[in-house]
């Protein structure tokens, strides 16, 4: 399995709540319509919660400000992968996705990228 993390920065003029409603509510029925074409095996949305524990963990860090989300989608491997995309139905569902993506991410601050993960516990 191969696996597609996207660390999510809302746009500027939504809050946090409004950025997580749209992605639960819109865009992951959105994906969940075009995952059998783009042959994604499982999707998770990994939402920020907003609480004083983050700001203090973040601050005994100097870590940078964090992101509104994660989302992670899995395929077989990248041929499976590269297939659905080849096809005018999955170009087709990428694109629709990718829309709907700019209505709520900073498209420019939110890196993706494949991997492949390695289990130490559980």
């Amino acid at each position: 399995m191969i696996k597609l993390t996207f660390c999510l920065h809302r746009l500027p003029e939504l809050t946090r709540e409004q950025f997580q409603t749209y992605w639960y509510e819109k865009h992951a029925p959105l994906v969940k319509s075009h995952a059998q074409t783009l042959g994604i095996r499982r999707y998770v949305q990994i939402h920020a919660l907003t609480h004083a524990m983050n700001d203090a963990l973040r601050t005994s860090r100097d870590a940078p400000e964090m992101y509104d989300g994660i989302a992670e989608l899995w395929w077989d491997d990248f041929d499976s992968l590269m297939a659905a995309n080849a096809s005018e139905e999955g170009r087709t569902a990428g694109l629709a996705l990718l829309e709907d993506e700019r209505k709520f991410i900073d498209l420019a601050r939110s890196p993706l990228w494949f991997n492949e993960e390695k289990q130490i516990v559980g």
